[in-house]
């Protein structure tokens, strides 16, 4: 018979009750208002995107890697298993109850990723540490930006979108170093975020890790040249999303 699952832990968010469940001992979900965020034993292509990502930069020398939304560090582990000693990990996560379970219940499926000394995890919108790295330039700028979001690129997700708008993707290319990674996952294939990734004068490739279910994509892109920085905001009021299911 199936173990039912059991609240191991939970707390408010502006989104609803964030809940972390457990059944035995690897079978883990993150709920966010009953939806299902994170689901341990469904994290394929989320592994497939830090891979790619890394791989595509593997000759970067003390690589800096920022990495949108912690999760239960799935996307973390595969950075880390494939970066070298040297690396630098920023990982923007909005709610700190999530590092919590990271560095707590949840350590042991990961081997304790969070508590890497490669790591540093700020309590922060993605999209305003991408900001700052456009603005600020030269040092500051990432090798690498992987945003493993919930939902990532979708139908809602238009022109003026604070993480895959025309605004957004400028300034993510502005804040990668030259010939930089722009790594992102989506629920489902985007022909739209497509050409906006285009237009911002990014080159990319569509990949679908595994078989079943939704046809969930990752994007790896890359431009040799990033525009000069702009500031500002398309969507000051927006946040940035949560990790997939």
């Amino acid at each position: 018979m199936t173990k039912p699952w059991q609240v191991i832990d939970q707390a408010e968010s502006d989104e609803g009750l964030l809940e972390l469940r457990q059944r035995g001992e690897k079978d883990c979900l993150i709920t966010i208002a009953g939806r299902v965020l994170m689901n341990s034993s469904a994290n394929q292509s989320e592994l497939a995107l830090s891979e790619m990502a890394c791989r595509a930069m593997k000759n970067r020398i003390s690589p800096r890697v920022l990495i949108g939304g912690l999760g239960m560090a799935y996307t973390l582990r595969a950075a880390l298993d494939n970066l070298p000693a040297d690396a630098r990990v920023v990982v923007a996560e909005l709610n700190p109850v999530v590092v919590q379970w990271c560095q707590g219940p949840i350590a042991h499926l990961t081997a304790g990723a969070v508590n890497d000394p490669r790591v540093t995890v700020q309590i922060a919108d993605v999209a305003a540490l991408i900001r700052e790295a456009a603005t600020r330039g030269g040092p500051a700028r990432f090798d690498a930006i992987i945003l493993d979001l919930y939902e990532g690129p979708h139908r809602g997700a238009d022109e003026y979108d604070h993480l895959y708008g025309d605004l957004a993707l400028e300034l993510s290319g502005s804040a990668l170093t030259p010939g930089g990674v722009f790594a992102v996952w989506s629920e489902d294939p985007d022909q739209d975020f497509e050409q906006r990734l285009r237009h911002a004068r990014f080159s990319f490739t569509k990949h679908r890790p595994g078989r079943g279910g939704r046809l969930h994509v990752v994007y790896i892109a890359s431009r040799t040249a990033a525009p000069s920085p702009r500031g500002g905001s398309s969507a000051p009021g927006r946040k940035q999303g949560r990790k997939k299911t």
